[in-house]
């Protein structure tokens, strides 16, 4: 998998991704990561990649010729890059879209600042808009790191054990169940004793009701949206009982 980074911070990329689970993918090729700074295209004697928006209103806009000459470049390295821009006004990054990400091969990612980029860049050079929330932050470097950590996940063999990505939460539509380890007992409370019986099946189920439950008080939205099998449903049951009771 290869990411492309357009951006003004690339030290804030580099360095954020050569740690942990990406850092470790990065040193065996798993995948790939470069940074094009617009400022290194533009034509401006000082590198000035920003100016006043037509129309009035505060703040800067990125231009576009830098912006589209370090976008072009990027996609100079393979035959099929994606191009994403990262922003508040895009549709909402989420499992199904890391999934879809994975199998593109090239993602391209465009990160924008001050107020936001000259429209013609997202007509002329842009696949999609992409928004981790309903909220506004600095730049897209963040959401950009959030969505290629995501991503990499997914690819074969940058997790240790490939059960670790299939058990993730979302990964089945639902919240992930709680989680213990040792030791079994202590000052903070006990570990659910059914853990602890050995009985595969059982805490399968257990593991299923929790998660059902944790969506339920947490992502109803999820469960909303979501074709319940037979099991699932009388989980539910059990849960609206028992909240009841």
């Amino acid at each position: 998998m290869r990411f492309d980074v357009i951006t003004l911070f690339p030290d804030l990329i580099k360095n954020s991704f050569e740690h942990g689970i990406t850092g470790k993918a990065l040193s065996s090729k798993k995948i790939l990561l470069n940074t094009f700074n617009p400022r290194n295209f533009s034509e401006d004697i000082n590198r000035k990649v920003d100016d006043r928006p037509y129309g009035g209103g505060p703040g800067m806009v990125m231009q576009a010729e830098p912006m589209i000459a370090a976008i072009r470049e990027a996609k100079k390295q393979s035959k099929k890059p994606h191009t994403i821009f990262m922003s508040p006004q895009g549709k909402i990054f989420d499992q199904n879209k890391a999934e879809q990400f994975s199998t593109m091969g090239h993602l391209v990612i465009v990160c924008g600042r001050y107020e936001g980029i000259d429209q013609r860049i997202i007509e002329s050079e842009i696949d999609e808009e992409c928004s981790i929330g309903g909220y506004i932050l600095s730049g897209g470097e963040l959401p950009s790191l959030i969505v290629m950590d995501s991503v990499s996940r997914i690819i074969e063999g940058v997790l240790g054990d490939p059960d670790s990505a299939r058990k993730d939460t979302f990964s089945n539509g639902l919240l992930k169940h709680p989680q213990y380890t040792r030791p079994e007992s202590g000052a903070y409370g006990d570990v659910p004793k059914i853990l602890l019986s050995g009985d595969h099946e059982l805490i399968r189920k257990w593991q299923l009701k929790q998660s059902l439950l944790k969506t339920r008080q947490n992502r109803s939205d999820l469960l909303e949206n979501r074709v319940l099998n037979e099991e699932e449903l009388e989980l539910i049951e059990e849960i609206i009982r028992e909240e009841q009771s």
